[in-house]
């Protein structure tokens, strides 16, 4: 298995993986949970991705480009696995679990 590569998981499709670039992964998966509150009803999609364009790294996304893509990739592995929620509200709101933040 190559380094450069990380296998995610969606919510949406049990079971299955994918394999995507894991500099890209892990950059977008730490600036999402620096900027989700632990608690619902969390903060919309929009209000994340806002808030975390400033902490990506530049040479991974210039100018932010693709980083809805890897926003909305990170975001169903990390409900596949547990690690964030939806809240039962319209638009989808997001929040880190307490007991991950904890762990």
């Amino acid at each position: 298995m190559s380094d450069d590569k990380i296998d995610i998981e969606n919510i949406n499709t049990p079971g299955k993986t994918a394999r995507v670039d894991r500099a890209k992964y892990l950059a977008m998966r730490e600036a999402l949970l620096a900027v989700l509150p632990p608690e619902p009803p969390g903060i919309t999609v929009a209000q994340a991705k806002a808030a975390l364009l400033p902490k990506l790294p530049q040479a991974l996304f210039p100018g932010g480009a693709t980083a809805g893509w890897w926003l909305k990739a990170v975001q169903l592995d990390l409900e596949a696995k547990g690690i964030i929620c939806r809240a039962p509200v319209k638009p989808v709101h997001l929040y880190c679990l307490n007991a991950f933040l904890k762990g």
